[in-house]
């Protein structure tokens, strides 16, 4: 091939002379460089290689970490993972060996993107998340087509409407692939596909004259949601771990601090840092510095116990057990008291129902080895404890206030208005236990954790369902957590509007709350519109009359 059939090969001639153009328009000093970025950028970019490893999360626990490449860069990428895979969420692949890593290893899920996703998606766009999130989803489909054919045609006969429901789930959950090695696959590429956008956006605006900032992640994710608003989302700074997080003798799994008040994300932070600091001396002062010891999301987590202080001839068990949940929120309130802050910041709480409920009853008893056996609650005496405490102290927000098969109660303590009730392990972000629940106004807030749903389309599309309800929507963070911070582009991206990432410590949940403060620093475009969560009993959405391309803060502790 001579080299004029090379350049009209690859119409290098016409490539070339729009690049020596865009030079002399930008009256650039180094037109090699702009010249060699110039043809760089206008590059189509495609996925050129998929490489998975297995690492270890934050609790020494294996998980799957992804590099996706495309002719632009490398994009890592890593999934988080729980404690619990419950029926109703996309599950995630381990091997099963107890001689390593006590059956934790992930090589079969890592083996499954080196051999099977990887070869599926080299050469596809990185901006079209749907159609790569489709091609893995797809693929798994193929590889459990048979086993589900099979049982298709064994009960085809005589398909009851709860059996159906319940094969349904079956699909969801038993492909080959493993939720973790799709998941991990799938943010790669939102990543790369968001750079993608940033390397066109640099090129359009170099013609232009003038270069501008990178269209960043949380951007890209609204884009390809559909959405053109941004918000910074309320911090949930976990700030006191119990439940089967930590190892004391409280039965709910933690509470949290909400900074309504904050005008700025960054004063966010800042009365989020202070509370927990104040705790921890609060706590020193009670309970001596063992009571700073910390759960697995970085909460304190002190022995909260009055029993030693009070008889038990005038306190049944089941009050004691109360009061040891009153005597954690008395110490948030003091920690807040010495803040300042009193009224700019709110409480919630994660009870995680389902890790106390034997049968139909709950046990508030049931970490202490010398429990009594008599300590039970009725799902009518949770609804009275939660009344109270609503009363009693600023609680805006309960998650998981009884067990997740529980729908009766959590749909009567919802229509009681007191508080925001969050779907987690209720919902599992499975989008037919979301519409379900919005068919029978169970709740009224998704808590979503993208590690459940499986890939970033499907979260997003879990999002609309419940923001078409009028939902609240909390992006959440899991226990076995990594130093990838894309969940909180995330929740600034689909504007949630309520972030939960654990404690204001421990390097990979900081992280994500400090990648927030990084990506939104451009104080000019904050505002302080406000957002509700609750006001007058009645919920709202999070943007009412909010411009278009305005970062929002909100809530603001007028509106809850």
């Amino acid at each position: 091939m001579s080299v004029q059939e090379y350049l009209d090969k690859h119409a290098l001639s016409r490539k070339i002379e729009d690049a020596v153009n865009a030079a002399v328009r930008a009256k650039t000093n180094d037109p090699v460089l702009f010249i060699a970025n110039h043809m760089f950028k206008a590059v189509k970019s495609m996925i050129t290689k998929v490489k998975a490893r297995q690492i270890l999360d934050s609790r020494g626990i294996p998980t799957v970490e992804v590099e996706l490449s495309t002719n632009k860069g490398t994009f890592r990428a890593s999934a988080p993972s729980g404690p619990s895979s419950g029926l109703y969420e996309a599950i995630e692949l381990r091997d099963g060996d107890k001689g390593i890593y006590l059956g934790n290893s992930v090589n079969k899920a890592v083996r499954n993107i080196n051999e099977k996703i990887s070869e599926a998606l080299i050469g596809m766009d990185p901006t079209l998340q749907s159609q790569i999130d489709q091609v893995m989803l797809d693929l798994d489909k193929t590889e459990k087509k048979v086993i589900i054919a099979y049982v298709e045609v064994f009960f085809e006969c005589n398909l009851s409407q709860h059996l159906s429901y319940h094969i349904d789930l079956w699909k969801r959950q038993t492909g080959e692939l493993g939720a973790n090695a799709i998941l991990a696959v799938s943010i790669a590429a939102c990543k790369a596909g968001a750079a993608e956008k940033e390397a066109l956006h640099l090129h359009l605006n170099m013609i232009a004259f003038k270069i501008h900032n990178f269209v960043p992640l949380y951007k890209h994710i609204a884009d390809i949601s559909g959405g053109t608003n941004t918000l910074l989302p309320v911090p949930f700074f976990t700030v006191l771990s119990g439940g089967k997080h930590a190892g004391n003798n409280l039965a709910i799994r933690e509470i949290m601090i909400l900074p309504v008040g904050a005008k700025t994300y960054e004063e966010a932070v800042q009365m989020g840092a202070e509370t927990y600091h104040h705790l921890k001396a609060v706590i020193t002062e009670k309970y001596g510095v063992h009571g700073c010891n910390v759960g697995e999301e970085g909460g304190l987590a002190p022995n909260v116990s009055r029993q030693v202080h009070l008889s038990f001839a005038l306190y049944s068990p089941s009050t004691l057990t109360e009061m040891n949940v009153k005597e954690a929120l008395d110490l948030v309130m003091e920690a807040i008291g010495r803040t300042g802050h009193n009224e700019k910041i709110k409480i919630a709480i994660d009870v995680a129902a389902t890790e106390f409920c034997i049968g139909t009853k709950y046990d508030l008893d049931f970490k202490n080895p010398n429990k009594s056996g008599q300590n039970f609650k009725t799902g009518e005496d949770m609804i009275e404890m939660y009344k109270q405490l609503c009363a009693d102290y600023p609680i805006v927000s309960i998650g998981d206030p009884f067990d997740k098969e529980d729908w009766e109660h959590t749909k009567y303590f919802s229509s009681l208005q007191l508080c925001q009730v969050a779907g987690d392990g209720l919902l599992m972000s499975s989008p037919k236990r979301i519409e379900k629940a919005i068919q029978e106004s169970t709740c009224n807030a998704l808590l979503l954790k993208i590690n459940q749903i499986g890939t970033v389309t499907e979260a997003i599309e879990a999002v609309k369902m419940a923001k078409d309800a009028h939902w609240g929507v909390m992006v959440a963070h899991r226990t076995g957590e990594t130093e990838d911070t894309f969940i909180a582009d995330l929740a600034v991206g689909l504007v949630t509007g309520q972030f939960k990432a654990g404690a204001p410590c421990r390097g990979e949940r900081l992280c994500k709350y400090n990648q927030v403060s990084c990506c939104f620093g451009l104080k000019q475009n904050l505002v302080t519109k406000p957002t509700m969560l609750v006001k007058d009993g009645e919920f709202h959405d999070h943007l009412e009359s909010v411009p278009d391309q305005q970062i929002v803060f909100g809530p603001d502790s007028e509106n809850i």
